[in-house]
């Protein structure tokens, strides 16, 4: 370090003719410095592999592919129908971007019927035609639309039962619909209480220009969490792996694609993650999206939902909101809310959070929000132009 030091003040004060003198007098030294840093330097970036796009600047190499994921390594032997499922998954994240023309935002609708906030999508819709696509599964009954947007925009539905496995296929009906569609690259599921909290330049923008999905997945070890898993998952799922999330979410085409790819980790769903089964409530539509990709994908996804739902009232049902309830003021707290909010079921009934980043950078978390009874509309559309932010 003296010597070193030395060096460095005789390089700053001395005159021209002198440094290089001196330099050449310690070149074997600063040889063997210069190559021992580098050396260390070539260790540390071949063990330590970014683990993010930034690191990828700095440590170029055959993992900096935002679409490639680290090596796959099992903690045990897996079965033959798990063999060909992660192959089939380690591909398609593999893929390249597909690139469209016109690249769109896929708009999917989930209701039992007629949509009451046809007029505010309108609102939000009109000027953008060329850059979404609309689908709706309506499950009881047909319904009547209203806006242009939504004419004949339906598709095939069957029988949708709260709780039960029905939710996610209608889920997969909407996206495989969707899919048909090769300018789509984002995909959106909606129900008929929700609503836009932003204009449409804002909205496309946020979701376009990001490389994950917005899946909610949280681990939360209370009864309403990991006490409605199930053995019977095993060996595929194990209860470590178990999450629970809100269903509402939005993802690129690599991750539907999956999706509609995966049979293996579904039926484990399906058959042992049910209403009252084995003395337990499990809802699928909470937990298999939610658990599939903290499996496969945890790095591609948010891990928190752009659609903003009120749990705080701890009920079965998230806070419905009546006319008397919609301000400007609860509008504008909600499409500015920076922090992202999970409940847990346990003992202590903790409020885990987590800051909202949007490419790393820190940003308001909702696109959307529910649930909005339909008795809201006229003041919805009153403040529109006023709460959503461009």
């Amino acid at each position: 370090m003296e010597i070193e030091g030395s060096i460095m003040r005789d390089t700053m004060v001395m005159p021209g003719y002198r440094q290089r003198t001196h330099l050449k007098n310690k070149k074997p030294i600063w040889v063997i410095l210069t190559v021992f840093l580098v050396s260390i330097f070539l260790i540390g970036a071949s063990v330590f592999r970014p683990r993010s796009s930034a690191a990828c600047y700095f440590f170029p190499s055959s993992t900096c592919n935002f679409y490639q994921k680290p090596q796959f390594v099992p903690s045990r032997e897996l079965s033959d129908d798990e063999t060909v499922a992660q192959v089939v998954i380690r591909e398609i994240l593999k893929m390249p971007h597909i690139q469209s023309n016109n690249p769109k935002i896929a708009f999917m609708f989930l209701t039992p019927g007629s949509l009451p906030f046809e007029r505010l999508w309108e609102k939000f819709f009109y000027g953008h035609e060329d850059r979404f696509s609309v689908y709706v599964h309506a499950s009881r009954e047909k319904p009547l639309h209203v806006s242009r947007y939504f004419v004949g925009r339906d598709i095939r539905s069957d029988k949708v039962e709260w709780g039960k496995i029905s939710m996610v296929e209608a889920e997969k009906r909407l996206l495989a619909h969707a899919l048909l569609d090769p300018d789509n690259q984002q995909f959106v599921l909606l129900s008929d209480s929700c609503v836009p909290l932003h204009a449409f330049d804002y909205v496309y923008n946020y979701l376009m220009f990001t490389n994950i999905s917005y899946i909610d997945s949280f681990e939360d070890l209370g009864p309403d969490g990991s006490g409605r898993y199930s053995e019977r998952m095993l060996p595929e799922v194990e209860k470590k792996d178990f999450r629970k999330g809100s269903q509402w979410f939005t993802m690129k085409r690599q991750h539907a694609i999956i999706i509609m790819s995966d049979f293996l980790y579904y039926t484990k769903f399906r058959l042992y993650c049910k209403p009252n089964m084995d003395g337990r409530n499990c809802y699928a539509d909470e937990h298999y999206l939610p658990t599939l990709f903290h499996m496969i994908d945890p790095d591609g996804i948010a891990k928190w939902s752009v659609t903003h739902v009120d749990w705080s009232e701890r009920k079965w049902h998230p806070k419905a909101y009546r006319a008397r309830d919609v301000t400007y003021e609860l509008l504008k707290n909600i499409t500015s809310t920076d922090v992202a909010l999970h409940l847990t079921s346990d003992e202590k009934k903790a409020v885990v959070t987590g800051p909202c980043l949007w490419n790393g950078m820190r940003r308001p978390c909702y696109l959307f929000a529910r649930k909005f009874y339909p008795e809201t509309l006229d003041k919805l559309l009153f403040l529109f132009s006023n709460y959503t932010t461009i």
